[in-house]
């Protein structure tokens, strides 16, 4: 990780599973790599019996954002309010990070490109033109992608840039 603190950080709380989600995320995203790990001392076991010497934060970077994977305990969970958007230029980089993200996730979250992966922090895998479409000027255009769009569970690039053109 570089030594320049980005001004706005990501922390992502875990129950106990921090180092190994930032193994997995990191794994999936090519310009990645972990960080710094710190561990709990014996305050914190005393306060809510989190073991001394497991592990407290992670830093990781992802695509040149920076994270940090707190194991917090089980009090907090995600939810899809918040979601991480993938911006895809093809179908095969689509295709890529919906089936390593979704593996072992929520298949019944799985809509409009949107999916839960297996600690359920909600990720949108979406083409990297879907905003401009949605938003052309003509609504006819934005009307039929939006509906395209609205019948899919994993994003069809083709079928919407179809749809767009139409």
């Amino acid at each position: 990780m570089n030594n320049k603190l980005q001004k706005i950080t990501t922390n992502l709380w875990f129950d106990q599973q921090a180092e190994e989600a930032a193994k997995f995320y990191t794994s999936i995203f090519k310009n990645s790599k972990m960080g710094r790990v710190t561990r709990y001392g014996a305050e914190r076991h005393e306060i809510n019996g989190i073991s001394e010497g497991a592990v407290m934060t992670v830093e990781f970077e992802l695509e040149g954002q920076a994270f940090v994977a707190l194991n917090g305990g089980p009090q907090y969970k995600f939810t899809p309010a918040i979601s991480f958007i993938v911006h895809c230029d093809t179908q095969n980089e689509l295709d890529y990070y919906w089936e390593k993200l979704s593996e072992g996730g929520d298949e019944k979250a799985q809509v409009c490109g949107w999916l839960k992966d297996k600690y359920s922090v909600s990720w949108q895998i979406i083409p990297a033109n879907l905003t401009q479409m949605v938003s052309d000027s003509n609504p006819n255009k934005s009307e039929r992608v939006m509906k395209a769009m609205l019948q899919m569970k994993k994003m069809d690039i083709k079928a919407l840039q179809q749809a767009y053109e139409r």
